[in-house]
């Protein structure tokens, strides 16, 4: 081998295994400020405990890589091969999403071994054969799949405690978030026209749900310069507008009924005001910063009752792609949405909520899964879900691209969820 490519290969071996070992890092620096208890308990079905995510994306790990690469692999137990697959029946059958807080064993400690193990055995597998191009396509798959999960943790912990009516704090050296007023929304307009969708750079990472590339029609249209603020859906409150039936559609109107919705998730109306649960604590609401936790059926209302719509998809995209992907994600460690800095063009595009639009969650033109059992891991949750894009304030930064498609069926409230508006010019 030609001594130029081989230290290129062994830099980017290198550069793989240090990128595993910040993903495998970061993850477990979510669970430092935890009590033992903390790491069972599953508050709602949608939420899972944070050991489970800790051994699930190790499961993944072992699964997708050490046992098809390590030749005479076992798995660390056949039980955790049960316990810890989330949705994959190709894998196997697996342990009931809604009872996974009954699972007290096995062990935290036990967990924490079994992270130990596969991060041990992951990293014997680089150095011996991380020049391999279909192994280093699974690792960096894992590698924003466990993105995801960290995400999942801060969002779950945040049910957890927004759940517990001692309304405990997750950390108490959060980021002071920048506290000040927002200016009216102003419109950004685009003209339209045939725009080019999707990613199409096959030596950059993304998830199959991104691709193809592929043009989309626009008719002229204009979005906002910025989220809806908490004041701004306080004003919907008011209104009495969860309690107009014509604002909203007709499964959203039976959700507000049902489940008695009048206001966002962890908002709480108090003797001095509307205050809410953040992983900082319980705090007064702050009326510029963006409104968060609501489900697509409140932000369609709202968005309704505004003389407005949510964005399609396509022409999310088509203004994102012209932006810089920087804003309040988790690196700034606020863990919160903060008030938009009235720049003066179009802001918060990326981090602070992942933003409703008004898209379905169905294939691209000539979308196909991935072969084999990863092909479970978009594809087939195609149906009854709407697209967010953009990210949220618990997102790295390097896990967004003006591309993602994140989805979520339409009541859903526990993730940093928000909007912004939309109208057709």
């Amino acid at each position: 081998m030609d001594v130029s490519i081989a230290t290129e290969t062994a830099r980017n071996t290198t550069d793989l295994i240090l990128q595993f070992r910040d993903v495998r890092q970061r993850t477990e620096d979510i669970t430092e400020p935890l009590s033992i208890e903390d790491f069972v308990v599953q508050p709602t079905v949608e939420a899972s405990p944070t050991k489970w995510h800790l051994a699930h994306t190790t499961w993944f790990f072992e699964t997708f890589l050490l046992e098809p690469h390590v030749e005479g692999f076992e798995p660390h137990s056949d039980e955790y091969r049960f316990l810890f697959n989330s949705y994959y029946n190709t894998i196997g059958e697996q342990h009931s999403r809604a009872w996974r807080g009954l699972i007290s064993r096995p062990t935290v400690d036990s967990v924490w071994e079994y992270r130990r193990h596969v991060d041990n055995e992951m990293e014997a597998l680089l150095r011996a054969r991380g020049d391999d191009p279909e192994i280093q396509r699974l690792v960096r798959i894992g590698i924003h799949h466990e993105q995801q999960h960290q995400e999942l943790m801060l969002t779950d912990l945040k049910t957890l405690f927004g759940k517990n009516p001692l309304y405990p704090t997750y950390r108490n050296d959060l980021e002071a978030r920048p506290h000040h007023r927002v200016q009216p929304v102003s419109w950004f307009e685009h003209g339209g026209g045939i725009v080019e969708i999707g990613h199409g750079d096959p030596s950059s990472f993304h998830f199959d749900n991104e691709a193809p590339r592929h043009r989309a029609l626009l008719e002229p249209f204009a979005l906002a310069n910025r989220l809806v603020t908490c004041g701004e859906f306080l004003e919907f409150i008011k209104a009495g507008g969860y309690e107009i039936p014509s604002l909203w559609l007709s499964e959203g109107w039976n959700t507000v009924k049902e489940l008695g919705w009048k206001a966002p998730e962890y908002w709480k109306q108090t003797e001095t005001g509307w205050c809410h649960i953040t992983l900082g604590g319980f705090e007064p609401v702050r009326l510029h910063e963006p409104v968060c936790h609501v489900s697509y059926y409140e932000a369609e209302a709202y968005a309704r009752w505004a003389g407005a719509r949510l964005p399609r998809e396509e022409e999310w995209e088509a203004v994102a792609t012209q932006q810089e992907i920087a804003g309040n994600t988790r690196e700034l460690d606020y863990l919160h949405p903060s008030a938009a800095e009235n720049g003066g063009g179009i802001e918060q595009l990326f981090g602070d909520v992942w933003e409703w639009t008004q898209s379905p969650y169905v294939g691209y033109p000539g979308y196909a899964p991935l072969e084999g059992a990863l092909g479970e891991y978009n594809g087939k949750f195609m149906c009854n879900q709407f697209v967010l894009r953009g990210g949220s304030c618990v997102s790295p930064v390097s896990h967004l691209r003006a591309t993602y498609r994140n989805f979520f069926p339409p009541d859903a409230r526990w993730q940093f969820s928000g909007f912004r508006l939309a109208r057709d010019s």
